[in-house]
């Protein structure tokens, strides 16, 4: 089965986090509508697919606040041969239109962020999406100010919920102590991979033969991390462009990256889950 990773031109966020640079941008009217046009041109394209399909949307600002991206992944998971479609949210926008896609078709990889939301709010969304049948993570960015938002956090969620803790990006050498670490592995099992994560180049890896990067105009990429590209997906020859390659890269410290790796045991354990961050194989 193909999966697709999807960022088109959207580049704007509804929440301000001082740390992400796309909280800083907005998108023209120009540009949501290039961006809408590009999503439809993606799911005209999937639509006419005969092969199995998964889909994630990696947009770099916040997608479900756009009627667009509700009613592409609408459009997409009503197709046969679209086994997934899920995407990544800070799960501010509304929930409703859920009941209307197929059960078990869509899943979002959620994120709270401290500071732009209230605990009690995230969670009656996340609740809202568990009465819905709606599978999904959670994740969080560990920046040391937020340790207790952490916490709560944790003890809010169902423990069936996972919880992901995303290294901070700008965190440098001792920024967590080793007591901060031990606490965080203890949470999130596969936090190391984002921490330290083990060296990449050479290693063999999916990205480039069942996994590809797409943008808003086509254009193909083994992933969002190696920017050479392939070809075009609407003009190109897509099975041309699919074969096993090893990694580029020093080091692979995200996780629509390194889930891909096959020296990890990410694909096995979390089988259909994988590109939402959801476990649905058992350890």
């Amino acid at each position: 089965m193909l999966s697709l990773l999807y960022r088109g031109s959207l580049a704007s966020c509804n929440y301000t986090c001082g740390y992400c640079p796309f909280a800083k941008r907005r998108d023209t009217r120009a540009t949501l509508a290039r961006d809408a046009a590009e999503v439809a041109r993606f799911v005209d394209w999937a639509g006419a697919q005969a092969r199995p399909l998964r889909i994630l949307f990696t947009p770099w600002g916040e997608a479900l606040v756009r009627r667009h991206y509700r009613e592409a992944m609408r459009v997409l998971a009503a197709l046969p041969h679209v086994a997934q479609v899920s995407l990544q949210t800070n799960l501010s926008g509304p929930t409703a239109w859920l009941a209307d896609v197929p059960a078990g078709k869509v899943s979002l990889w959620c994120t709270f962020h401290p500071g732009q939301t209230t605990l009690a709010r995230f969670i009656g969304r996340c609740a809202q999406l568990d009465a819905l049948g709606v599978r999904h993570s959670v994740g969080v960015v560990a920046r040391r100010e937020h340790f207790e938002d952490i916490r709560a956090l944790r003890a809010a969620l169902p423990a069936a919920t996972p919880l992901w803790i995303n290294p901070y990006d700008r965190r440098g050498p001792g920024y967590y102590t080793a007591d901060d670490v031990a606490w965080m592995d203890r949470i999130d099992p596969w936090f190391a991979l984002g921490n330290a994560p083990p060296p990449s180049r050479g290693r063999a890896c999916a990205a480039g033969e069942d996994v590809v990067s797409v943008d808003g105009a086509g254009n193909v990429q083994r992933c969002h991390f190696i920017p050479a590209s392939l070809g075009n997906l609407y003009s190109g020859d897509l099975d041309a462009m699919l074969r096993p390659r090893p990694c580029s890269r020093l080091k692979c410290d995200c996780f629509i990256g390194y889930a891909h790796r096959k020296d990890l045991p990410l694909r096995q354990a979390f089988g259909a889950g994988l590109l939402a961050r959801i476990q649905l194989v058992a350890s």
